[in-house]
């Protein structure tokens, strides 16, 4: 009775209001039964060819897989990260396997293209999945449609689905070393640095280095420090150097690093108390404990219910030399002496200096570069006196007087040690 008659404009709000809400509960409640598994056929067995590469190209050529995970933190999906085309990727579905009864369950994939594409028409993409009830899949296949031969499609395992106790404190995680990357001298030396502050692992997207380079990761992979993942991304993508777009017919930026910083962190996500977002150019150096253990143990009881915890960057040039530590056995090795470089250049007046990550991988949802996009828990920023990056590279203020630049040998309180632990792993692998 309420909507009829010559009851107040009130009236009709109310039933406005009360008629959109309807609608909307229905509209919600119809996605979500959309996204429901949905048994499509029975076979006696789960076949297709199981994918061994890091990167899968699907038919349509517009979506490439990356890896699945399980993830259980708000209900039980499978979340496959992959890079699409944000506009030319429509709907895509996942095709469970369930053993032993063969059952072939189809899930329509919600697809999340992360925020910070920077204007590339390609982005890092999660496709989410709700995992069937009764059963827990091993593999998955991604297919644009819900009809179909699975025996045709390519399977992913499905990573993360037995809980694990972590292995280790501290993974790093190199994102996309590519350009024939030479820098021979600095790798070892960072290393041996995140060794001493007492990193087990160091997890590396290889895209193309030289030989000499390939000689040290072997080194490494062997000793058990050096985990390599092949990021062959130039053979899917015309792939840019540059973070942002330049209008070059160029498909993704920055040899698709923002995918692999998300795939390295659920990679990890069971095996590591902690992750560490860092380029290979950067060291986060403790100023107030002796490593990062001691740091992070002191910095969650101050924040806690913090996941994500923010370094700055500051610039140490390679141009500018100390020649203190002038060995001349380091000298025939291509690359840059960090223990040479302790001059950073001050900050600039409104410019703010980037930061990088040591993350709880288990709070984080989606990350980017220089910030997590999203996660359970809060972000802080560590202060300058606590830690700092040390980020040693050409210049960003080539102009600047040499008397304008900070001396800060912060670095030469582990010198003893690291000469020490770069001279074994030269003499073991180059000289």
């Amino acid at each position: 009775k309420m909507c009829g008659g010559k009851k107040s404009y009130f009236a009709a709000a109310v039933c406005i209001i009360i008629l959109t809400s309807t609608v909307t509960l229905s509209y919600l409640r119809l996605q979500k039964l959309s996204h429901l598994p949905k048994i499509i056929q029975e076979s006696s067995r789960c076949r297709g060819k199981i994918t061994s590469s890091t990167i899968t190209a699907l038919k349509d050529n517009r979506t490439f897989i990356i890896s699945p995970y399980f993830d259980d933190r708000e209900s039980k999906v499978t979340r496959v990260i992959g890079i699409v085309h944000h506009e030319d990727v429509k709907q895509l579905y996942c095709w469970f396997c369930c053993q032993p009864n063969g059952k072939i369950y189809v899930s329509k994939a919600k697809i999340d293209v992360h925020s910070d594409r920077f204007g590339f028409p390609y982005g890092a993409t999660d496709l989410i999945c709700l995992e069937p009830e009764n059963c827990d899949p091993t593999h998955v296949s991604i297919n644009q449609s819900p009809h179909g031969n699975i025996d045709q499609l390519p399977r992913f395992e499905i990573q993360n689905r037995k809980a694990e106790t972590f292995s280790v404190d501290f993974t790093v995680c190199i994102s996309a070393m590519f350009g024939n990357y030479n820098n021979v001298l600095q790798f070892i030396q960072s290393v041996e640095m995140y060794k001493i502050l007492g990193v087990q692992k160091v997890v590396i997207y290889k895209n193309n280095c030289s030989h000499l380079m390939e000689k040290v990761l072997k080194f490494y992979m062997e000793e058990g420090t050096v985990e390599v993942i092949p990021w062959p991304i130039n053979s899917h993508l015309k792939v840019s150097s540059e973070w942002q777009f330049m209008q070059d017919g160029t498909h993704i930026g920055y040899y698709g690093q923002i995918t692999a910083l998300n795939d390295c962190v659920y990679r990890n996500m069971q095996r590591s108390k902690f992750v560490v977002l860092n380029d290979i150019d950067e060291i986060i150096l403790p100023l107030k404990h002796p490593d990062w253990k001691t740091m992070m143990s002191s910095l969650q009881k101050e924040n806690p219910g913090t996941g994500v915890f923010l370094f700055e960057n500051h610039i140490f040039p390679e141009t500018m030399f100390t020649h203190v530590f002038n060995f001349s056995s380091w000298n025939t090795v291509p690359g840059v002496n960090i223990l040479q470089h302790v001059h950073r250049e001050p900050d600039r007046k409104d410019v703010i200096n980037p930061r990088k990550m040591i993350v709880d991988p288990r709070k984080v949802i989606q990350t980017s570069v220089h910030s997590v996009l999203r996660a359970y828990g809060n972000s802080v920023k560590v202060p300058m006196d606590v830690a700092l990056i040390y980020h040693c590279r050409v210049p960003l203020q080539g102009n600047l007087p040499q008397e304008s630049l900070i001396k800060d040998t912060t670095l030469w309180r582990y010198n003893s040690s690291l000469i020490m632990n770069v001279n074994k792993v030269l003499n073991q692998t180059i000289l």
